[in-house]
């Protein structure tokens, strides 16, 4: 049997990396590699020479040369990092170091790869923009919430003014990896003085989507697994001792998300979405890379398993392809 060869692009520490290759060795026919985009420069150095053909692209995986060629499928899951280095340099020349890395690096796997892609590094950067997946998700016919993204102070007042059931607020890319900023009512009351603050950034604000039913929805191909979450918080993720079970996914739901994935073009996705008292299911984001580890333990499903199942069965699909 062919050993299917899959590698997961992210940063050190992350669990799901190590879970997932955790399961994928537990099967003869399955090899994972993970490279650490944080040490480029100490773990994975890049090889890649334009020939008479195609560029050859190389990339060192716990001490081996890989050829990208040779890899059958990649889970882009964290792409963006500083380096970890073995020695101190100046800022600027540290700024050049991470920029050349980072280059090389997706220059190499974009040119030098052809396999399968979960999912394609230009997907994921242009799926991740917030204003852009709204758009999409209400083209396709989700209820989104009505958004303002604005540095105007009197633009964003007179919207917290207008909605009757309060407003929110939440970042439009956020701080980085290290940097968790979770989303928060506002009211106009709030903002008084506050001009400064508004004009230094654009914010998303929207409408508040009443109800205290969640759904973490995680779509991986042509199937979804999703969880429901119970809480009367506006943001469910600093506390999960409320109660989350799994949900099953009716099959018109997963049909509509994956609709806006495909328009994405991403293979996978991390959706939430919000159940008001009357029923009506609201579009709130998607996660093209979001974590969904965690449900596993509180929900009973083996999201382990399924994942490395799925990322199996696309690799294989190439193959054969």
């Amino acid at each position: 049997m062919v050993c299917t060869r899959i590698a997961v692009v992210t940063v050190s520490g992350d669990i799901h990396a190590h879970v997932i290759r955790h399961e994928l060795r537990s099967r003869s026919e399955a090899e994972c590699l993970i490279v650490e985009v944080d040490r480029l420069s100490i773990n994975h150095p890049i090889s890649w020479q334009f020939s008479d053909v195609d560029p050859e692209a190389y990339i060192a995986v716990d001490g081996i040369r890989v050829r990208l060629s040779e890899i059958d499928l990649v889970w882009w899951r964290r792409s963006r990092s500083t380096q970890t280095l073995s020695s101190t340099y100046p800022e600027d020349q540290r700024r050049l170091i991470d920029n050349d890395c980072q280059s090389a690096f997706v220059g190499a796997f974009i040119t030098g790869f052809g396999g399968r892609w979960v999912s394609h590094p230009w997907s994921t950067e242009r799926a991740g923009n917030k204003l852009f997946q709204l758009s999409v998700a209400e083209r396709e016919g989700f209820n989104i919430p009505r958004t303002l993204v604005s540095q105007n102070p009197d633009e964003v007042r007179a919207f917290c003014d207008s909605n009757r059931n309060g407003t929110i607020a939440k970042a439009v890319a956020g701080g980085g990896k290290d940097v968790f900023l979770f989303t928060e009512f506002i009211t106009a009351n709030q903002l008084v003085d506050k001009d400064d603050s508004i004009a230094v950034s654009p914010t998303i604000y929207q409408a508040y989507v009443p109800g205290s039913v969640h759904i973490r929805l995680n779509c991986f191909g042509m199937r979804s697994y999703a969880a429901k979450i119970e809480t009367e918080e506006l943001d469910w993720r600093p506390n999960l001792n409320v109660p989350i079970r799994s949900w099953a996914v009716p099959p018109s739901l997963h049909l509509k998300v994956r609709r806006v994935l495909d328009a994405l073009d991403l293979e996978m996705g991390i959706v939430d979405l919000k159940v008001t008292p009357t029923g009506q299911i609201y579009w709130l984001e998607v996660n093209p890379q979001g974590q969904f580890l965690f449900l596993e333990p509180l929900t009973g499903d083996a999201y382990s398993k399924i994942f490395s199942d799925y990322l199996l069965s696309e690799a294989r699909s190439n193959i054969v392809a």
